[in-house]
Order: structure tokens, then C-alpha cells, then sequence
């Protein structure tokens, strides 16, 4: 019943905020559940991937995604989102040093979502840069499940010129594709808590419509902003815990 409250909240607070799934599902799987890091990062690239098929369907639907600027994102995400997991597996018996990693990661990708709270003025990136970046995110997005809604939609509202709900549009399919692949390959690895992850789904469909309710009655932004700064403590505790075993 835990497991299903938790991915509850965890949509609920997706649907309030609009910070991505794998940057708050992983480290909670990691710290209240115990999950090896690993299996916290699998598990939370597939919750993220279930919950992003609905939205996707819809802007798919309306015309909201950019067939162009995705092919670009695709190109350079998909072959490193690939490396980022099987990197993960290789360092998986070095636990500290992927907490410590994971942990990083979980304050960055925090840091950059209050930068979302500030537009600069958009420029054209040439394809070659947007590939690269793109390629940097699905990096860690593998090791990490963190950082695809944040930095795809920094990406996007930055180096093009696609209107803002184009912009959404783009980068749910981003990573929907990432949070697909990445975690499908997790799974392979056996990566994954499957019994965890239909628990997780199930709160999780109950919290993205209650989430979606209430953001239509709610400002985002005092949620948004207090999950953040709780992201960046919880990134902090992730490193603190992995410090002792580090310096030895």
C-alpha cells in the first residue's frame, strides 16, 4: 500500500510542478524504499515512460510536436541514453560512487528547473549543437532517469524558435522515447522491480488526474519552487551518504 501512495504523490506532485518524473521518482525509490540505485534508476524510467503516455498522445494529437527538432533531440539521445545505462551497469558494484553521481545529477537538473522559471532570448542552435546537448542528456539520463524534461525543455525554448506548447510537446516525446528506451534496457539487464513498478502506476494514474485537477485551481509556482529546493537537499543526501566510503 506504500508503494501505491508513493507513486501517488509522486504524480500528484509531477502534475502540480511539472518537474519530470525520473528527477523525483529515483532518489525516493533510493532513500524510502532502499532500492539499489540501479534498480531505483530502471524502475523510475519506466514509471516515467507510463506516465508520460497519456500527455504525449494528446499533444501527438493536436499537432504540438515538431517532427524536426525531435529527430534532432532523437539523434543524439537515444545511442546516449544507451551508453549512460549500461554505464550504470558496469559501476553498479562501485554503490557509493553512483549515489554520489546520481546524487549531482539530482541538484543540477533541480538548479536547472529554476532556471525554466526565466526565458533568455531564443536563438536558432545549429542541428550539429542541438545533437550534442541532446546526446549530454540522454547520458544521463540513463545513469541518472533525471534530467529530460528539464534540460530537453531548456534546450528547446533556448536554441530554437517553437512556440511554447510546441516546446512541451517536443520534449514529452523526448522523453518518452528516452524513459522507453533507457528503462526497456534497464529491464533487460534486470534492472527493474516489476512487482514495485505496478504499484507505482497504479497510485500514479490516480495521482496525475488528481495533480491535473488541482493545477487548474493551484499556482504552480510556490509548489514548484519548494520541490526544487527539496530536490537539491535531497541530491545533497545522496552525496553526503555515499562521502564516507568515497575518502577511505
Amino acid at each position: 500500500m506504500s508503494e501505491v501512495l508513493i507513486g501517488f504523490f509522486i504524480a500528484l506532485t509531477i502534475g502540480l510542478t511539472g518537474v519530470g518524473g525520473g528527477t523525483i521518482t529515483a532518489p525516493v525509490l533510493i532513500l524510502f524504499l532502499g532500492l539499489p540505485p540501479e534498480v531505483a534508476v530502471g524502475t523510475a524510467l519506466l514509471f516515467s515512460f507510463i506516465a508520460k503516455v497519456p500527455a504525449g498522445a494528446i499533444y501527438w494529437a493536436r499537432g504540438l510536436v515538431e517532427p524536426r527538432a525531435l529527430g534532432l533531440l532523437l539523434l543524439g539521445g537515444i545511442p546516449a541514453v544507451v551508453a549512460g545505462s549500461l554505464l550504470l551497469n558496469q559501476l553498479k558494484s562501485q554503490k557509493d560512487l553512483v549515489l554520489a553521481v546520481i546524487g549531482a545529477t539530482i541538484i543540477i537538473v533541480a538548479l536547472f528547473n529554476l532556471l525554466l522559471t526565466h526565458r533568455f532570448s531564443p536563438r536558432r542552435f545549429p542541428p550539429w549543437a542541438i545533437v550534442s546537448l541532446a546526446g549530454f542528456i540522454g547520458l544521463e539520463v540513463g545513469f541518472s532517469s533525471a534530467g529530460a524534461g528539464a534540460l530537453g525543455t531548456l534546450l528547446l525554448l533556448n536554441g530554437t524558435r517553437l512556440a511554447a506548447q510546441k516546446v512541451v510537446g517536443t520534449d514529452i516525446w523526448f522523453g518518452l522515447a528516452l524513459s522507453g528506451i533507457g528503462g526497456g534496457l534497464h529491464a533487460a539487464l534486470g534492472q527493474t522491480d516489476g512487482p514495485l513498478l505496478l504499484k507505482l502506476a497504479l497510485g500514479g494514474l490516480l495521482g496525475s488526474v488528481s495533480g491535473a485537477f488541482l493545477a487548474q485551481r493551484l499556482s504552480q509556482r510556490p509548489f514548484r519552487i519548494g520541490l526544487l529546493l527539496w530536490l537539491v537537499f535531497i541530491g545533497g543526501n545522496l552525496i553526503y551518504r555515499s562521502i564516507p566510503n568515497l575518502v577511505r
